[in-house]
């Protein structure tokens, strides 16, 4: 599979992850601050929590690895969570904040 379209299944699959607290799913969030596809098909995803005290600390980067595995042609993952910039209501899409009712 070519790297984009490796990317592009990636970000799908992103989308169907949701924070268990809010209704909107983490890629539209803004919690993932980027994607790359390695050699071989390897899938290195950056990404954050709403707040390092949040309940999906550890279920939301293993629900993230264990989707991202699944996509045929994938190799390996690596999820890594940082703080730096930390999330806002800002990351969000659009969507998410009429959702929401930020806007």
């Amino acid at each position: 599979m070519e790297t984009e379209a490796l990317k592009e299944k990636v970000y799908e699959v992103l989308q169907t992850i949701y924070d268990p607290e809010i209704p909107v799913n983490i890629y539209e969030l803004g919690l993932i601050y980027q994607v790359d596809i390695l050699p071989m098909n390897n899938v290195q995803v950056l990404m954050t929590l709403t707040a390092p005290s949040c309940p999906a600390a550890q279920s939301l980067p293993v629900e993230v690895d264990e989707k991202i595995k699944q996509i045929e042609g994938v190799n390996d993952v690596h999820v890594s969570v940082t703080w730096n910039p930390p999330w806002d209501k800002s990351m969000m899409s659009e969507a998410a904040q009429l959702e929401l009712g930020f806007l």
